[in-house]
């Protein structure tokens, strides 16, 4: 018995001295009830959430809460500051947002790397996945897609950019930027890959990237980088899927109301396929009072082109002195609760209607240029607050601000929440509604149809170009123009009548190298002070300094 427990003795301590030697073993955490980089790519559903949140950071770039939502609107040739201040948070002027100390080029650089960071390390988590090979391919296709639409963001503001394709798991600080070149080389890359791998349109849920998406970027970026008959191919690829085409009927939710088709494209509930709609290609979602759905009842959460585009009309008095409007109205003679901090410029509003009386986008419903005093104590109730020019106010013949014609696609007349109703009858709204309540266009059809028609143009057949423009402009009941009518500039007019709000304007422009030019030439607040080098934005100073191994060069002028 002795000789057993001393056996018993030897082999316990056996036990310890074995422990012993794998301290670090032992001693090594395993997280069971959060997620850390080991356990949170295991399955499917760990990338998924992962793919989510990239959704989410996209989608905030151009609709968040934040007032540099709309810094790739104002400052151009379409949209400037309408109360003409020099304030650098809604794009005073260029000296006061592009400047390299300022947060508007470091709210688009740490933005977009962080799409690219994220999506890197899905894409390197996926290689020792045990997934099936299938869902591989899908999730590796949707990260290199967002991880292309960051680099289109960042080549087309800030030039040559560094250009990172694998996971950074340490510090870092000697990054070096690449060419122009080569980072929309990537983008073509990772955008064939994902034109190849992701699901055709009509297979995935609203909202998700599909392989049209890829096919319009890639379409792009081929023009910018001169391989224009790959350009039409790609563009050729998303209008000739028998799942796209424009919407030339009435539909949706306000349908049975006055109104036109292009109006109909920016009602509530009308943005995606379920709805009917076969030229929205790609549709960032949003929800009211649902975690991760962007809007809120309690007040201007994100989205808030209404807040910034539409004029402060509920603020105005009538020739007598008195209120001449009930207040923040949900119709088309309000528009909301807009607080006039962006206004279209004297072009926008007038210049690029080159068929001002037929043009279905510059119609009643789509571009507000009457108001009407609703008030029924005014004495002026049921009279135009505009014209003649004895009918108004005090208040808007000193500020001009106040009152400008409007793009009715900033709002939704009559289908603000519930939750934001003040009078549901009248339809006034409380303090906290001025966000655009509806899902928004990241690309729709008629881009694609804008981008092969200036692939056509730099490829020597402005006659087909011409064909192209014609169908945007024949739905919206626009006379047609020849082959002699097509230049750059005319695209870029069509593309502001058919696209003002929805594109990136400032992307477009030095996209094509016209922002400068076109600033000049359109925007009268900003033309004074704009300087050739703000064709691109400077590298924020912050990166700079961060960067301690290599200089990180600035770009010319800053």
């Amino acid at each position: 018995m002795k000789s057993y427990i001393n056996i018993i003795k030897l082999l316990s301590l056996a036990a310890i001295l074995f422990v012993s030697c794998n301290e670090e073993e032992f001693l090594k955490e395993e997280p069971l009830d959060f997620f850390v980089p080991d356990n949170a790519f295991v399955n499917v559903a760990n990338f998924e959430s992962s793919l989510a949140d990239l959704y989410a950071k996209k989608r905030d770039i151009y609709y968040g809460g934040d007032d540099r939502t709309m810094h790739l609107l104002a400052g151009t040739d379409l949209f400037f500051n309408a109360r003409e201040s020099n304030d650098d948070s809604r794009f005073g002027t260029y000296n006061s947002v592009l400047n390299p100390t300022k947060y508007t080029p470091e709210y688009f650089w740490t933005k977009n790397y962080k799409i690219i960071a994220n999506s890197n390390t899905i894409i390197n988590k996926l290689l020792a996945a045990d997934i099936d090979d299938t869902d591989k391919l899908l999730i590796e296709a949707e990260a290199k897609m967002f991880r292309a639409l960051a680099y289109r963001d960042l080549v087309y503001l800030f030039g040559g950019v560094p250009l990172i394709t694998n996971e950074v798991s340490g510090p870092k600080v000697d990054f070096v930027r690449a060419t122009k070149t080569e980072v929309l080389n990537q983008i073509v890359e990772d955008c064939v890959f994902a034109a190849a791998n992701l699901p055709e349109i009509s297979k995935v849920l609203d909202g998700k990237l599909n392989n049209l998406v890829a096919q319009h970027y890639l379409a792009e970026t081929y023009i910018s980088l001169g391989q224009f008959s790959e350009a039409i191919t790609a563009a050729s690829v998303v209008i000739n899927d028998p799942s796209t085409s424009l919407m030339t009927a009435r539909f949706g939710s306000l349908a049975n109301q006055p109104g036109d088709v292009f109006y109909d494209l920016f009602r509530v509930g009308n943005q995606n396929r379920s709805s009917g709609n076969t030229e929205g290609i790609w549709v960032a979602q949003m929800e009211v009072d649902i975690p991760g759905g962007q809007l809120s009842s309690g007040g201007n959460a994100g989205n808030i082109l209404e807040r910034n585009h539409d004029p402060a009309i509920f603020t105005l008095n009538d020739p007598d002195g008195m209120p001449g409007f009930l207040g923040a109205r949900s119709t088309l003679n309000v528009g909301g609760r807009g607080v006039s901090f962006m206004r279209g410029t004297p072009y926008m509003e007038e210049g690029i209607w080159d068929d001002f009386n037929n043009d279905m986008r510059n119609s009643k419903y789509n571009f507000q240029r009457s108001l009407v005093y609703d008030n029924p104590e005014s004495a002026y109730f049921g009279q135009s607050a505009i014209e003649p020019a004895s009918n108004r106010g005090s208040v808007i013949n000193s500020s001009s601000w106040r009152w400008y014609p409007w793009l009715t696609k900033a709002t939704t007349p009559g289908q603000h929440p519930v939750e934001l109703m003040e009078d549901p009858i009248l339809l006034t709204l409380k303090n906290g509604a001025s966000s655009t309540y509806r899902d928004m266009y990241f690309v729709r059809l008629p881009e694609t149809y804008l981008l092969r028609a200036e692939a056509y143009l730099m490829n020597s057949n402005p006659g087909l170009a011409a064909m192209d423009i014609n169908v945007v402009r024949n739905r919206a009941n626009a006379a047609p123009i020849n082959a002699g009518d097509v230049t750059v500039d005319y695209i870029l007019d069509e593309r502001g009548r058919e696209l003002a709000l929805e594109e990136q304007r400032a992307i477009t422009l030095r996209r094509v190298g016209k922002l400068v030019e076109r600033v000049r030439l359109y925007n009268d607040w900003n033309a004074p002070e704009i300087q050739d080098y703000n064709e691109l934005f400077p590298i924020p100073a912050s990166e700079i300094e961060a960067n301690r191994g290599v200089l990180l060069e600035q770009n010319p002028g800053y």
